[in-house]
């Protein structure tokens, strides 16, 4: 295992699309309902312990060597809004051309090959994983720090936060990235004794409702 390829994998820079996304945080600063620092822990908190811990599974799980289309049907099954749905292909797509870039392996061009319009971002994370000699905990992290970076990035430039009072946002946020990473490589594992349905199912309705309505907006800084 080499641990360095987490860091390649988490690495904002690694060009895998997020950058055009907000995590529904433009649609929130919108609302009202990001302001400051304090709010956008508060937004972050719950997409963590929501979409995150989902999220997070599903790449575990891939990561362990699920089946990677039973896992993408979870994921659509987890994911009532169409607009989030086509966000989390669009990202999947993304991220493979740049998995194959980088960590060229048979399950990423078999996960291709099946999903040629892009499968759920959290899938193609954890096959990407998988084929850079990574675990389920890896996996799990990466893809808990995607869920609450993506928002606190995207509120710089929504707000004008101060940088380093959204870095320190994500800091305060450690202890909870752990344990949810944790929760995460847990279900992934019972996941692969007793099927798909041990996925945990955390909504987070407000979130899906946002991402309808911000789908619609003629003009927007973020694709989601």
């Amino acid at each position: 295992m080499s641990r360095a390829a987490l860091l390649v994998l988490a690495d904002g820079r690694f060009p895998a699309g997020g950058h055009a996304h907000s995590g529904g945080a433009e649609a929130a600063v919108k609302a009202g309902r990001i302001s400051g620092a304090a709010s956008l822990e508060e937004f972050c908190l719950g997409r963590l312990h929501t979409t995150g811990l989902v999220s997070a599974a599903l790449a575990a799980a891939a990561a362990l060597g699920v089946d990677p289309v039973a896992l993408d049907s979870a994921a659509d099954a987890r994911t009532p809004s169409p607009a989030l749905r086509g966000a989390a292909r669009r990202l999947g797509r993304q991220l493979m051309r740049a998995a194959r870039a980088a960590w060229p392996s048979a399950e990423l061009d078999a996960l291709a090959g099946e999903f040629p319009k892009g499968a759920h971002q959290p899938v193609v994370l954890g096959v990407t994983a998988r084929g850079a000699g990574l675990g389920p905990e890896d996996a799990a992290y990466c893809s808990v720090y995607e869920s609450v970076s993506g928002p606190a990035t995207a509120t710089v430039r929504l707000l004008s936060l101060d940088p380093f009072d959204a870095t320190a946002v994500l800091a305060r946020l450690a202890p909870e990235l752990d344990r949810v990473a944790h929760q995460a490589a847990e279900a992934a594992r019972r996941v692969v004794v007793d099927g798909v349905d041990a996925l945990p199912v955390r909504g987070a309705p407000l979130l899906e409702i946002s991402a309808e309505a911000h789908a619609a907006w003629a003009v927007r800084l973020f694709a989601s």
